[in-house]
Parts: structure tokens; C-alpha cells; sequence
């Protein structure tokens, strides 16, 4: 396992550095220009200065080459200098990767700011759908055709196939507009101090959290059922049946472990999704999180905000299916890693 685990991380650096070179050169070419939010009264000359200070006049290979140096030096160095209180080198004429738009702040602090708040809302909504997902794919199964499973059939269909920008306003105009039970906007600038605010707190993540679990419950529900259907069919089941097995020692012991391999790479590879924020959640309900920062930065043409959270991204779906491949082997003897 561990031979195989280093030949994939060896596999993934040229992969990333494939990635990251696409991403740079799609940007690139993407019609747009971040001095055209800049006022009309600019004169062109300015404009041009402006330019030129960003860099934006320089060949393609030298820029993207800066980029690199900023992600993959500069910043890795400024934060052991941060959490270790040592210099490493001059730190002070060290190029760091800072926004165009953010009055020249730097990337990974914008990312750092915004990460909480996405893992508060669209983590605990991604970790909730998978605790009520198993579970309800495993019953529905189970008990197929019963009442259970037609009405969990019914939701899950809903639930997946409508939007949740649908969703998300619909709780909106039900419970904050009209019942006026719960705030129909995140404010991300409330601390927790007492009881008090923890209520506050509540009330604000319910219905972001609900909305963004419907979906994914949805989702993840219905793969678990098919993958615990077609486990139930198999010879080992009836083996371990006729051998006197309680039923619900062949199903947790046999069937589920064998039905969370699809299941497993599904939520894995799910898992990133949770840093992109689900962009259209957190805009409906105003998170202040990565996805609106993401939108945000698109909007305004801030290319180094738009790729290095891009490139975040991809690095968490290539680490992310590294473990799942590790899973498979934990989760199924039989695959044997080489």
C-alpha cells in the first residue's frame, strides 16, 4: 500500500502542474481586462501604468511562471515564517500573490478569511446528508417496495431533481418572509458569546444547511440503495444466510461494506464541492463564503484570486481520490494495491 501511495503522489505532482498550466492559459485567453472596472475619468495612459504594474504586459510563460513561484515558494515560506515566528531569507522583498481587487491583499489570507465560513454552513450540510443518506439508502433496500421505501424514493426524486436555488428561495418566502421563523439572510459577522447568540447562530444556518442537505441526501440515498440492491442479489448473501447469519449481521456485516465502494468515491469526490461553497447557496443566502469569494473575483477579472482557488480545487479532487482508492483497499480485501 504504501509503495502504491508514494507512486501516486509522484503521478499527481505532473498532473497538478498539467492543471495548473490549463487553468493559467484558459484564464488567459478569457475575453476581459481588470482596468475595465476602473472609473472613465482614468485617462489611458494610467490605464496603462495599471497594467503594467500588474504585470499584464509581460509574455504569457513569464507570467505564469511568476504565478508559480508566488504559489508554490513564496507563500509555503511566508507561512512557516508565520507559524514558526523565523525568517527565511529577506522576507520583506518576497513577492507574494495578492489580489487585484482587495486593495492588494494576499490570496491566501482572502481563502483563509472565507474557509470558515463555508466549512460552518456547507461542511455540517455535507456531513449531515451523508449520516441520513447510508442510513436511508440501507432501509430503503432492505425493505423494498414497503411504504418507507416509496416515500424515501419520492423525496429522493425531489430532492435531486430540484434546484436549490429553487429551494433555497421557496424556504426563503415559507419561513423567513412569511412564517418569519428564520433569517432569509447570513450574516457572517455574528460572534457567538452567549446562549443567546448561539440561537441566533442556529436559526441563521438552518435553512442554507437544510436546503444544501435536501439535495445531497438526495443524491447519495439513491446510489446507496442501487449499490445495496445489487449486493443483496449476490451468492455470498444467501452463503451467509443458510449458514443461520441474522439478517441484520449479513446486511451491516457483508452487504454495506461491499455497497460503500461506489458510494465511498461519490462522497469523496463530493468533498471538494464543500470548498467550492456551493456558489449557488451561499449567493442566495448571502454566505460570505469561497464560492461568493470565487464570484466575486470572476466579476471583477481578479485573475489571482480566480486561480489559485481553482487550483485549490483541483488539488483537493486529486488528493481527494487518493484516498478514496485507499478506502477501496480498507473497505474490500480483495483489491490488493501494488
Amino acid at each position: 500500500m504504501s509503495t502504491y501511495i508514494i507512486r501516486r503522489l509522484f503521478t499527481a505532482i505532473p498532473t497538478l502542474l498539467a492543471i495548473s498550466f490549463v487553468i493559467f492559459a484558459i484564464l488567459d485567453l478569457a475575453p476581459g481586462d481588470p482596468t475595465g472596472n476602473l472609473p472613465l475619468t482614468i485617462p489611458p495612459e494610467t490605464r496603462i501604468q495599471i497594467r503594467q504594474a500588474l504585470g499584464l504586459d509581460d509574455p504569457f510563460l513569464v507570467r505564469y511562471m511568476r504565478w508559480m513561484q508566488q504559489f508554490f515558494i513564496n507563500e509555503p515560506l511566508n507561512l512557516i515564517e508565520q507559524a514558526t515566528g523565523m525568517e527565511i531569507g529577506n522576507s520583506e522583498e518576497r513577492l507574494r500573490l495578492t489580489s487585484w481587487t482587495s486593495r492588494g491583499k494576499p490570496v491566501v489570507e482572502l481563502i483563509a478569511e472565507r474557509t470558515p465560513q463555508t466549512l460552518k454552513v456547507v461542511g455540517f450540510a455535507y456531513l449531515l446528508s451523508v449520516m441520513l443518506a447510508i442510513p436511508l439508502g440501507v432501509i430503503g433496500a432492505v425493505k423494498q417496495n414497503s411504504v418507507f421505501d416509496q416515500v424515501s424514493t419520492v423525496f429522493s426524486v425531489i430532492g435531486y431533481s430540484v434546484p436549490t436555488f429553487f429551494t433555497g428561495l421557496l424556504a426563503i418566502v415559507v419561513f423567513s418572509v412569511n412564517l418569519k421563523w428564520f433569517p432569509s439572510v447570513y450574516s457572517t459577522t455574528h460572534q457567538v458569546t452567549d446562549w443567546a447568540s448561539f440561537i441566533v447562530e442556529v436559526k441563521q444556518m438552518i435553512m442554507p444547511v437544510a436546503v444544501l442537505t435536501f439535495f445531497q441526501t438526495a443524491a447519495l440515498s439513491r446510489y446507496t440503495r442501487s449499490a445495496m440492491l445489487d449486493n443483496l442479489k449476490q451468492d455470498y448473501v444467501r452463503t451467509a444466510r443458510s449458514k443461520g447469519f441474522r439478517d441484520r449481521y449479513v446486511v451491516i456485516r457483508h452487504v454495506l461494506r461491499n455497497s460503500l465502494i461506489p458510494v465511498v468515491t461519490l462522497v469523496a469526490l463530493g468533498i471538494p464541492s464543500i470548498f467550492a461553497g456551493a456558489i449557488i447557496t451561499e449567493q442566495i443566502f448571502r454566505v460570505n463564503g469561497l464560492g461568493a469569494l470565487l464570484i466575486l473575483a470572476i466579476q471583477s477579472f481578479d485573475i489571482p484570486v480566480v486561480m489559485t482557488t481553482t487550483f485549490i480545487f483541483a488539488v483537493l479532487i486529486v488528493t481527494f481520490n487518493l484516498v478514496a482508492d485507499i478506502l477501496y483497499g480498507i473497505l474490500d480485501p480483495r483489491i490488493q494495491y501494488k
